[in-house]
């Protein structure tokens, strides 16, 4: 994967507000790769433990990392429910990068 396209996806990431979600595709398309939603997926393999990953979700609202307890704890102590891995109002939550940047 390209060092630059990690790198641009790692800082949309640290701009999610805390409280607020986003999706894998919404990112990619943040970054100019509209069609690189798994390759979002595929950066945040590796990331240090206050990196806000937990904030990004798939696009129906669904937690889809391997850390599902781990992020629901996270999401939860920002104030975001989460039921049955899926982000309880995450249409009114949804941080929209190309919009809120």
């Amino acid at each position: 994967m390209d060092e630059l396209f990690r790198k641009q996806v790692f800082e949309v990431i640290r701009l999610i507000p805390p409280g607020r979600v986003t999706s894998y595709g919404a990112i990619a398309k943040a970054v100019g790769y509209p069609n690189h939603s798994r390759h979002v997926g595929n950066a945040l393999r590796n990331y240090g433990d206050d990196f806000p990953a937990h904030r990004v979700c798939n696009s129906s609202g669904r937690i889809t990392a391997s850390c599902l307890q781990a992020f629901t704890i996270k999401l939860y102590r920002e104030g975001i429910e989460v039921v049955d891995g899926r982000i309880v109002d995450f249409k009114n939550i949804f941080w929209n990068p190309l919009e809120e940047l």
